[in-house]
């Protein structure tokens, strides 16, 4: 990722002198209609970062911008927190293979490119924070990995929960039912009902392992070899580590929240394509639904009953509920259009917001750090051209802990704002201007 120069911030901003965004000293970002998410939007509203983080948030003549801070002028524009993808596959991953069905010692972030293009992509979609995924063909593909998005070359430098990925729980575990796993050969299941019977299986298997480790502190004989695959579901079990279920059938949304009450676990459920037909039961079991928002099925048979309605039920439901892009299912680049069709399916606008941004943060465990604008949160923020839902707004910058990573003029990052398919190419990433290779 190319870091924004200050002759471009300047053409951007229509500065006087360029500021320094290095920010020895605050940045007070002036004029702009704040969504703050956590509260009403701001009319002519005034947000100020400094060291990374957010220091003050409200609107002009009730917000004191300190002597000696650089003011930017983004009168006109719209300032919304950074978009949270609660489920993602950016980063040129894999995942679990044909091995087995279940792979809980798998790690997503063993096989992620932090250089690939399709961060640089969600990057333009004012996306700052994404949970990476293996893929969903298995009942349990392995463990995801949470990202902040910064301007960064190494895996290590855009870790969002964690520092060492070798002593520390980075993510969370992914898990499925319904068609993608029922496959009949080898180690794959043929029936849901058999799908059920082999993760509870394995549940029971953990809960096991983790009962020998507890007698171990006081009986060191006892302690059983280290295995990689019970370690991450003890981590689901002891409450360090979000179970996020790819579920679509309304009966499959149901064995999901019957497992996690089985083990002791509340799901974070995606997709949830018939969530129209179960949103009471998902509320009553108070688990979040981080939900995809389409305005075609596609090819997945078990979405044909797909509403855009899904988003306005569950909330009038009392549910929490998020949308992700799924990205490639759907472009990471058009995340604010998923959460416009889901106003358009009556979802409130407000909650539409709060779906790409607190919502998210909520279900990967760091909405004290991220998805709104709040004294003391990490200055992650999107300036757009215009309200958010509108079909002419554009994502002009973004930017994460109070530095900019994406910036439309730039050539460069225009061309993976508006690039076509070859955008996505790792033998293509220089990009010019008019997105042409």
């Amino acid at each position: 990722m190319r870091r924004l120069s200050a002759l471009t911030l300047l053409a951007l901003f229509a500065l006087s002198a360029a500021p320094s965004w290095a920010q020895q000293r605050p940045v007070a970002f002036v004029g702009a209609t704040v969504h703050p998410v956590s509260a009403a939007p701001i009319v002519d509203g005034v947000v100020i970062v400094e060291n990374g983080k957010i220091v003050a948030v409200g609107a002009r003549g009730a917000v004191t911008v300190p002597a000696g801070a650089e003011v930017v002028d983004v009168a006109g524009k719209v300032i919304v927190p950074g978009l949270v993808d609660t489920h993602s596959h950016v980063g040129a991953g894999d995942g679990g293979d044909a091995s087995a069905a279940l792979h809980p010692d798998v790690r997503i972030l063993d096989a992620l490119d932090p250089r690939s293009a399709t961060l640089e992509r969600a990057r333009a979609g004012g996306i700052t924070t994404v949970n990476v995924m293996p893929g969903s063909g298995h009942l349990m593909s392995g463990q995801t990995v949470y990202l902040k998005l910064r301007d960064g070359q190494r895996m290590e430098s855009l870790l969002l929960i964690c520092t060492d990925p070798l002593t520390q729980v980075c993510g969370g575990m992914k898990m499925a039912n319904g068609t993608n796993a029922i496959r009949g050969t080898g180690p794959f299941p043929g029936t849901r009902a058999r799908s059920a019977a082999m993760v509870r299986s394995l549940f029971v298997e953990a809960q096991q392992y983790r009962r020998k480790g507890q007698e171990a502190a006081t009986d060191t004989t006892k302690k059983p070899a280290r295995d990689l695959r019970m370690e991450g579901l003890v981590e689901v079990l002891d409450g360090r580590r979000t179970v996020h279920f790819h579920t679509h059938r309304h009966d499959d949304v149901l064995t999901a929240l019957r497992l996690g009450r089985e083990f002791g676990f509340t799901p974070v459920l995606h997709h949830v394509s018939e969530a129209w037909k179960v949103a009471d039961e998902i509320a009553a079991a108070g688990a979040p639904a981080s939900i995809i928002v389409l305005d075609a099925p596609g090819g997945k048979l078990e979405a044909v009953d797909i509403k855009l309605e899904n988003g306005g039920l569950l909330e009038r439901a009392g549910a929490d509920v998020a949308i992700h892009t799924d990205d490639y299912i759907t472009d990471s680049r058009l995340f604010l259009r998923s959460a416009a069709l889901a106003v358009r399916g009556g979802m409130s606008e407000a909650k539409a917001l709060e779906a790409l941004t607190l919502a998210g943060a909520r279900m990967l465990g760091v909405a004290e750090r991220l998805g709104s604008l709040e004294r003391g949160k990490d200055a992650d923020f999107v300036v757009l051209s215009g309200p958010p839902f509108s079909a002419y707004t554009r994502v002009e910058q973004t930017w994460v802990e109070g530095v900019p990573v994406f910036d439309r003029r730039q050539a460069a990052d225009h061309g993976f704002a508006v690039g076509g398919y070859r955008v996505y190419d790792p033998s293509h990433n220089h990009l010019h201007g008019d997105g042409e290779q």
